[in-house]
Formats: C-alpha cells, structure tokens, sequence
C-alpha cells in the first residue's frame, strides 16, 4: 500500500468483492482503467468464448477504451451508440443487443451487501443486465459503492439522473434546477427500476471494481 488512501479502498474493495460473490456474481479488482481494459481483452472475453458484443448507456464503458477497441475489432458488434443512423434503427439496434454473447454496461450504485441498483430511462440497459445476453460485465468506479439499497436510490434520482438529463439535453425540471421534482415530463428519464440481488446464473454478471472514480 502506497497511502492511507490505498489502504481505506482496499479494505472496501474486498468487503464488497466478498459481499457480491456470496451474491454469486463474480468479481474482479484492478486498479485503474488500463488494468480494466486489459482484463476485459485478455481474460473475460477470450474465457467467455464471445463472437458478439454490445453495451448499454455507459460513461464508464466509455473512459476505459473500450468501446474504440471493440469497434475496431473482429467481434460481431452491435453499435448502441452510433448516431449517424435514424432513431428506429438506433431502437433496433438496442434491441439486437439483448441476444449478444457479452453485454457491457456499469451500474448507477453498487451496495455494501452486494446489489446493483439501476434507474433506465427505455429500460436495454437494465434489460441486459438482467436476462439476454449470455455474459454481462459490469465496470464499476469506486465512487459507486454506498452503504444501502435507500442510499443508492437516492443517489440515483438526485445525483445521477439530473446530470445525465442535463447531459442529454433532456427538457425536464431537474436539467434546470439540478433537483429531481419527480416529473411527468415527456423526455423524463427516470422510468424503470432494478435491483439486481444475485446474479442467475451463478457467474452470469461479471463484476470488475475499478479503484478510480468512473462515469457519474
């Protein structure tokens, strides 16, 4: 351990990696997004034996590079963020998504007991997460990590979600004040909730603890 810093993530780290798996997902730590980008390329996906790969909404997904890899590569991918096609197209595309061998996305909180908590505005990324694809791998910024399913929520509908729709241009209260006002806009985001206790099958959802602060 090189600070006091490295020592408080390292113990959270292992506490939530312990408390996923007894969750039955499976879990991996690395240190920074290189380390993720690698461990993606190298291990999950040649161990998965995937042809086929897509993403949901993910800044995460983004900064680790590996959505410029994947796309440049020779994997089948289905391209959920390719704006340059019509917005059938693009829904058609989201829904192609859910039949890939490998499915990446992140998740908006991860509990201390070892739960993903997610709020989809049309639902593909939440869709994925939970049934679809073969394989999941969920890339997760230690700034994610809180104590409680509540906690989580909060987070979401008053941190997360007023950026994002700030983010997306998205002409609802919270992209004016910063606070959710729990619209009934048109353009609301804020649709569907899951919560995903356990991963079905055993090892399904792939966890990977990332110890940088990732996405929002």
């Amino acid at each position: 351990m090189s600070t006091h810093f490295d020592f408080y993530w390292q113990k959270r780290f292992d506490a939530v990696q312990k408390a996923l798996e007894k969750n039955k997902f499976a879990v991996y730590q690395v240190k920074d997004v290189q380390e993720a980008k690698t461990l993606v390329l190298q291990t999950l996906l040649p161990e998965t034996g995937a042809h086929s790969v897509s993403w949901g909404g993910s800044g995460t997904f983004r900064e680790t590079g590996l959505y410029e890899t994947l796309r440049d590569s020779d994997f089948e991918i289905i391209d959920t963020y390719d704006k340059s096609i019509s917005v059938e197209d693009q829904l058609e595309r989201r829904r192609r998504a859910m039949l890939v061998d490998v499915f990446f996305t992140s998740t908006n909180a991860l509990t201390e007991d070892g739960c993903l908590v997610n709020l989809d505005m049309i639902g593909n990324r939440i869709n994925g997460l939970t049934f679809g694809p073969r394989h999941v791998v969920v890339l997760v910024g230690r700034n994610k990590i809180v104590p409680d399913v509540e906690t989580g929520m909060d987070r979401i509908k008053n941190y997360v979600a007023p950026i994002n729709a700030f983010k997306l241009g998205k002409k609802t209260p919270c992209a004016e004040t910063g606070f959710c006002q729990d619209c009934d806009s048109p353009e609301r985001i804020c649709n569907t909730w899951t919560i995903t206790e356990k991963s079905f099958p055993k090892g399904r959802v792939r966890v990977v603890l990332v110890n940088q602060d990732l996405g929002i």
